[in-house]
């Protein structure tokens, strides 16, 4: 069940019941005045049921709290317990007074993850952060509309668009053949006690060798160089072991009512587990198609990016754009692919948002293939990059444009940063696949609301500097109205 909440009150009336005055300058007070909380509201408060269940927490609850959860960088655990303690994150919550008691369960910000798929959270970001063309704006299709008695001039293209691509990884551990496979043996050993549960008595339990496995295992990790044919031949026990362990679970189908949903879902997994592990030893390969380097989270791949630190890094790879100074995540991909073939798709999508291409568009090397230096080309785009083909002299504007391109280009890599050193995308803790890419627009969402901020505060200051200046000066006649205004 689910009840519209009502108007948020005035943050001078927050918190009289309990003596409490907010400061209006306080940060979280400012962003909360910076979101149109009652769109958000009517567009989605429709996903709840009105008519069955126990009342649901509100939109404005469910969506403050993830963006606390990633402007603090706090885990889930942790939202909820701040949230209690602090009257002005109640306030950007939407509560209508200090209440000093738990605002819900730790657990429910999976709930809220959920409830909130990633698409929804991409279009809360475009609603508060991408402009809106102009209602009189020409587009194409009015110009090539032959109804329209008088010819328009197509819309000119208009803004930078900044384009790359980046690796979040998940909270896995790095995976290795061999701790694959006797994490996939435990599990499995498990699965086998449970299902034999209910023959307890009638039957001889399957034999497992539980011990002599586990022993087998720690005598090759525990040794810090790992002999090649020690390592090979361990990795052929565990396998022994996992396939003896996979045929008593077969046999005791009939009673995989005794597993849990998780198991159910887990079991699946591990029969690919092996069927790949078993076809990279017998075909001695080192990788093999959609291979599955987690068994609690198997949508995950390895991306090889060629990093210094890291020549592969297992987790989503994001293709996202910059526009006047805010973020979009354009694409979440959990294979390895190519980011070039994504150009096309996002120039696309700028024109339906601002209904006009943009002017230039700053992106790495990859991008400029043949096919994608066409399409800018027909729609008068400028594609930053060297020109293809062997190198040759260029001459001290060529030069001095690519300059300015890279430093234009370099504002999406401090993005990358940011939101991976401040606001939780340097390991993505969810672990469903749906929930983790919620998590990476939440992310994103959240560093645009506090650099809006910050340009709001800037903005502020500025005002008083220069009024300040203005009334102090003794000779008015230097400061025209002019130069006051911004």
């Amino acid at each position: 069940m689910y009840f519209k909440a009502t108007k948020q009150i005035s943050f001078f009336e927050f918190g009289e019941a309990a003596g409490i005055k907010l400061n209006p300058e306080n940060r979280w007070i400012k962003m909360s005045q910076g979101i149109n909380w009652d769109e958000i509201e009517n567009k989605y408060s429709k996903v709840y049921c009105f008519n069955d269940g126990a009342p649901a927490k509100p939109v404005r609850m469910s969506i403050g709290a993830l963006l606390i959860k990633h402007i603090e960088n706090l885990p889930d655990e942790k939202v909820a317990q701040q949230i209690e303690e602090n009257p002005y994150m109640q306030y950007f919550c939407g509560n209508k007074e200090f209440k000093q008691a738990q605002p819900f369960e730790p657990s429910l910000m999976v709930a809220f993850r959920k409830r909130f798929p990633a698409e929804v959270i991409r279009e809360i970001n475009d609603m508060l952060f991408r402009k809106v063309p102009n209602k009189n704006t020409t587009t194409k299709e009015s110009v090539e509309n032959k109804e329209c008695p008088e010819a328009v001039e197509a819309p000119k293209n208009e803004g930078t668009l900044i384009l790359d691509t980046t690796c979040t990884p998940a909270n896995i551990t790095f995976p290795q053949d061999l701790k694959i496979l006797n994490e996939a043996r435990e599990k499995t050993e498990k699965m086998v006690e449970a299902m034999h549960a209910p023959e307890k008595g009638k039957t001889e339990k399957p034999r497992l060798d539980k011990k002599a496995a586990r022993k087998s295992y720690l005598k090759m990790v525990k040794n810090r160089k790992k002999n090649p044919k020690k390592l090979r031949k361990a990795i052929k026990q565990q396998l022994n072991y996992l396939n003896r362990n996979l045929k008593h679970i077969e046999g005791l189908d009939k009673h995989k009512d005794q597993l849990t949903p998780k198991q159910t879902t887990e079991l699946e997994t591990i029969k690919k587990v092996y069927e790949q592990q078993n076809e990279m030893y017998t075909q001695k390969k080192k990788t093999v198609k959609d291979r599955i380097v987690s068994i609690s989270q198997p949508h995950v791949r390895p991306i090889v990016r060629g990093k210094a630190n890291a020549d592969v890094e297992f987790g989503a790879k994001v293709s996202a754009s910059v526009i006047d100074g805010y973020a979009f995540v354009d694409k979440i991909s959990w294979d390895a692919h190519n980011e070039c073939k994504d150009l096309i798709g996002i120039i696309n999508d700028y024109y339906q948002k601002y209904k006009r291409y943009p002017a230039a568009v700053m992106a790495d090397q990859i991008y400029r293939t043949k096919e994608n230096i066409e399409y800018c080309t027909t729609h008068g785009i400028r594609l930053s990059g060297r020109r293809l083909g062997k190198p040759k002299e260029e001459d001290a504007a060529t030069k001095e444009q690519a300059y300015k391109d890279n430093g234009i280009r370099n504002a999406i890599e401090g993005k990358f940063g940011n939101v991976k050193t401040s606001y939780g995308l340097d390991r993505v803790m969810a672990k469903l696949k749906e929930t983790s890419e919620t998590s990476i627009y939440l992310a994103v969402l959240a560093m645009n609301i506090v650099k809006r901020l910050r340009f709001f505060c800037a903005y502020l200051q500025n005002h008083l500097i220069f009024a300040t200046i203005y009334l102090s000066s003794s000779n008015k006649k230097i400061f025209s109205q002019k130069s006051l205004t911004f």
